[in-house]
């Protein structure tokens, strides 16, 4: 299935509605081992993407992202903001100019996103972060499962970060305290595998 730049907004868009309705679940989670502030910040910079998007709509699926990744960076504050910018910048970057993104490209552009958070965050699997999340849903598409897979695996990669000793971000400060708190970036980092699910 080729995905246009107006089902790559239809997911943004349902992606924004999402994060708004886990917005306090979000905000619990990061409270436990966090600054409690991840759903609001999420909520605030998803809020100013469906603002920018109701006033422009990007031609190609590098644009809308390169417009999600800039205005999260400049709207998220704490961690998440420049993280997950930046996982939509890169993802630009390896779209191209591609008029749509086929399934080989939708899984191209969302594994250079996950490269540049693993970059920039210097995180790996098991530093019980979005990583955790992430690279799970991502290796489930690109060895031929379905979006609603690749939900599944993303939903179980964040369950699995209960257990870990945080080994990056905020939570690293905790140590063991750490342990039994399911980690905030990896469950936003299902919201939005199942929304590109939920969107088509």
């Amino acid at each position: 299935m080729a995905r246009d730049a107006a089902l790559l907004i239809a997911w943004m868009r349902r992606l924004a509605a999402t994060i708004r309705a886990h917005e306090a679940e979000l905000t619990a989670l990061d409270a436990a081992i966090g600054d409690g502030d991840h759903g609001a910040n999420l909520a605030r910079g998803f809020n100013k993407v469906e603002q920018k998007l109701d006033a422009e709509m990007p031609a190609t699926p590098a644009a809308l992202f390169r417009l999600v990744g800039m205005t999260l960076i400049g709207w998220v504050g704490g961690a998440a903001g420049p993280l997950y910018g930046t996982f939509f910048l890169e993802a630009g970057k390896a779209a191209g100019s591609a008029a749509e993104l086929d399934e080989a490209g939708l899984v191209r552009c969302l594994a250079a996103g996950l490269a540049g958070v693993k970059a920039r965050g210097k995180a790996e699997p098991g530093d019980k972060t979005m990583v955790d999340a992430l690279t799970p849903a991502i290796e489930a598409l690109g060895s031929g499962g379905s979006l609603a897979e690749a939900g599944r695996a993303a939903r179980a990669g964040a369950k699995a970060t209960a257990p870990l000793v945080a080994r990056k971000g905020r939570a690293s400060y905790l140590g063991e305290r750490a342990i039994g708190h399911v980690d905030p970036g990896a469950t936003s980092s299902v919201l939005l595998i199942e929304s590109l699910a939920e969107a088509g």
